[in-house]
């Protein structure tokens, strides 16, 4: 008996033959494709729409550029898993997208399987990228951990986090997906998103990648 719904894509790429093989290969593994696009402004229209759990993208579109519409939709929808599928393995262009929102970056080398294999895990909330690049991802955390933080949070006045809202940031910053978060703490998906959005308030933050900044300069990664 199988319990576990259907995960919800939608593929968005400007050359229709390879954006239809696509999606024909991801429908045939077993999920279910809810929508395709061919340009950016079309990407976001349709997603609204859809609603996907993941969207796999390709970064150069015609309209607006891959790593805008990623930006748009995340913010507009944090749950939403973003699956960059891009002809550049350029280091720019991942940490890019990276910053705008994606929770993993594949090359369109990749084989059938590996899509496949990393759709489901962008699903589940694990971030996937072509071997060379995780390590890549892994060093720029890093390296903005060490840079001088543009703020200080102990000093008087600085906002504080409930215990509930810096249990949810360490977790955040393990690279936990919000539903994992909410298994584990056993509270409401929504209730994630709200502590996460309450955070990024409190801390004049923008998004996740900012947010798990902030967590790694505080050592709340470890453990």
């Amino acid at each position: 008996m199988n319990e576990q719904p259907q995960v919800k894509v939608m593929v968005v790429d400007d050359h229709p033959m390879w954006r239809d093989a696509v999606a024909r290969d991801l429908a045939a593994a077993g999920f279910e494709v809810v929508a395709t696009a061919g340009d950016g402004p079309q990407a976001v229209r349709r997603a609204q729409a859809a609603g996907p759990d993941v969207l796999v993208l390709d970064l150069n579109l015609p309209g607006l550029p891959g790593v805008e519409v990623c930006k748009e939709l995340v913010a507009a929808d944090p749950a939403l898993r973003v699956l960059v599928l891009s002809a550049s393995g350029e280091h720019a262009d991942v940490l890019e997208a990276v910053k705008s929102g994606a929770t993993g970056y594949l090359l369109k080398s990749a084989s059938t399987q590996e899509l496949v294999d990393a759709v489901r895990h962008t699903a589940a909330g694990d971030p996937v990228f072509t071997p060379g690049l995780a390590g890549l991802v892994l060093g720029e955390y890093r390296r903005l951990a060490t840079e001088p933080a543009p703020a200080t949070p102990d000093e008087p006045g600085a906002p504080r986090l409930t215990d509930r809202e810096t249990e949810v940031l360490r977790l955040v910053a393990k690279g936990l997906s919000y539903k994992q978060i909410a298994e584990r703490l056993v509270i409401s998906h929504r209730t994630v998103q709200n502590h996460v959005q309450n955070t990024l308030g409190k801390l004049q933050l923008h998004n996740r990648v900012e947010l798990v900044r902030y967590a790694i300069e505080r050592g709340l990664d470890g453990g």
